[in-house]
């Protein structure tokens, strides 16, 4: 059996108005963030993992964001497409670990969607993905609500 290991990051700017959307699910709350696509940061860190995995770039260089075509893109379609390269290389998702940083909004009632959004995207039961959510306990930006970010961890294996 093959292994390959992956990580992901990424963190977005709040602005003004909305939506917020993580883990392809909307967050009803006050403010969005400032990206070129929906800047949904759970499912780009995700993303980013599987091609860091594949050895095979990051998100940006897949979507850039000077793209025309990426402008406010579905980041759950972008996902898929990054699933469709991890399929065309041989592999399968075995497990995604991730984690939510954020100080607002709240984010542990709109986890078990977000399981849902992911393991849909990556054809695998929710069972295989963890989503949590965490604060920095007022510190740095994401303390002082200025932004939020995700990591990822991602399992991929080979027969």
């Amino acid at each position: 059996m093959n292994l390959r290991i992956g990580q992901g990051y990424d963190v977005h700017r709040f602005g003004d108005g909305g939506p917020l959307v993580v883990g392809g699910v909307p967050i009803p709350w006050d403010r969005g963030v400032i990206a070129h696509s929906d800047g949904d940061v759970l499912l780009h860190a995700i993303a980013d993992a599987l091609l860091g995995a594949l050895a095979d770039g990051d998100i940006g260089r897949h979507f850039p964001d000077d793209s025309p075509q990426w402008q406010g893109a579905d980041s759950a379609e972008l996902l898929a497409r990054v699933h469709e390269r991890v399929r065309h290389q041989g592999y399968r998702v075995n497990n995604v670990d991730a984690t939510i940083v954020a100080q607002a909004p709240r984010m542990a009632p709109y986890i078990d969607a977000m399981r849902g959004v992911v393991a849909g995207a990556l054809e695998v039961d929710t069972d295989r993905i963890s989503v949590k959510a965490t604060t920095t306990e007022r510190l740095g930006s994401m303390g002082r609500e200025e932004g939020i970010a995700a990591q990822a961890v991602v399992l991929l294996v080979s027969p």
